[in-house]
């Protein structure tokens, strides 16, 4: 009886490791995804705004996409590392 409920915890933590594991990387997006839509629109406003900054504006939302896009790649490289 003892040994069947040790099979039995054992079996619960194995089914939680896919859960946790995607609600790791669910939480790591959350917060890029809302930086990347936040400055797009912004980029668009300004470049509505002032068309002949198009290309200044364009350049430094690309690298604010490439730096708030490393978040989300350490996120998912996290969600390996949870055990």
């Amino acid at each position: 009886m003892v040994h069947s409920l040790g099979l039995l915890a054992a079996a619960v933590v194995n089914v939680g490791v896919p859960i946790g594991k995607g609600l790791v990387y669910g939480l790591a997006a959350i917060g890029p995804g809302i930086g990347i839509g936040f400055l797009v629109g912004k980029s668009v406003e300004a470049m509505a705004r002032q068309p002949e900054a198009a290309g200044m504006v364009r350049t430094t939302m690309f690298l604010g996409i490439a730096f708030t896009e490393a978040l989300a790649l350490i996120g998912f490289v996290l969600a390996f590392i949870v055990k």
